[in-house]
């Protein structure tokens, strides 16, 4: 399972760039999306890609995970992908790649609270800690906010014979209202309730979600909604997110509470990171109260 990233055809002039994500579905079984020109936020041309399937098969001394589109095939072995025509004509090959967000680690400016950076959970109603550090879900913020800029580090686990919204599902809940979307959504389309989508309202630009297990970012810009003296709202929410360094949303409006969130109001409320059931985990948690340009 993984990114794969490569060129097809052998004269300069003539490469095409194509990038591969493997997705596991356990008991050998893989599905795999071809994305012509390179990977999601990195060359992809936004429309195209190609879907795959395939199986893992084993000898004495080969592992070879061969993924079919049914206009061509594409052999894994180790950290190689090569690429073949359904005539068997080779037409080039795809290396594997570990991609980071751009913000991973990202330090908190001179007027950030720190909210979590693994010694303790004080800034947390009900906050738990791993063994090894890492913030669990199920927790909200002491801090009620209104505008601000948040920096949120995430973990989904490896979970390949789940699906849906049963594979790593979490969710960042602003002011308790509004939710961006935490779930595995390695591979997926990218709609309103994966990874990065405004729950029931709208989907991410380009699905920026990383291999299960990868250290992922949301940096997330949000200016509350508006209200006037009688408690009427004169303006909705705006909120612009940053996926692991690469815009998703831009200056979105969101129309109302979302999923399950609490009913909109003018007062501020607390940030909550979902418990779905699923081990998701989080680091380096900061925030700028007060409103913040996004990049």
């Amino acid at each position: 399972q993984g990114e794969y990233l490569g060129d097809l055809g052998f004269r300069r002039r003539s490469r095409v760039g194509l990038g591969l994500q493997v997705v596991a579905l356990g008991d050998g079984q893989f599905e795999g999306v071809a994305y012509p020109g390179g990977l999601p936020g990195y060359g992809w041309n936004g429309e195209d890609k190609v879907s795959l399937s395939g199986s893992r098969s084993e000898s004495v001394t080969d592992v070879t995970l061969i993924l079919d589109s049914g206009k061509y095939q594409v052999h894994l072995k180790g950290p190689l992908a090569l690429v073949f025509s359904t005539e068997e004509q080779f037409l080039g090959s795809l290396h594997k790649i570990h991609r980071a967000s751009r913000t991973l680690h990202a330090r908190p400016p001179r007027d950030a609270v720190i909210l979590f950076n693994g010694q303790d959970a004080e800034q947390f109603e009900n906050g738990r800690i791993t063994e090894d550090g890492l913030l669990m879900t199920g927790t909200t913020t002491k801090l009620a906010v209104n505008d601000f800029h948040l920096h949120l580090e995430f973990r989904t686990p490896y979970m390949p014979y789940a699906r849906g919204q049963g594979r790593g599902n979490s969710g960042v809940y602003i002011q308790r209202r509004y939710e961006v979307q935490i779930l595995d959504s390695f591979g997926l389309k990218g709609e309103h309730n994966e990874c990065g989508g405004l729950y029931r309202q709208r989907p991410p630009a380009v699905n920026m979600c990383l291999p299960p297990l990868s250290w992922q970012t949301y940096d997330i810009y949000f200016k509350a909604a508006r209200w006037d003296k009688e408690n009427k709202k004169t303006a909705n929410a705006v909120i612009t997110v940053y996926h692991n360094g690469f815009p998703i949303h831009d200056q979105q409006e969101i129309t109302s509470k979302t999923g399950a969130g609490k009913p909109e109001g003018p007062e501020a409320l607390p940030i909550h990171l979902q418990h779905h059931g699923n081990p998701v985990r989080f680091a380096n948690v900061w925030i700028q109260p007060g409103p913040v340009a996004s990049p």
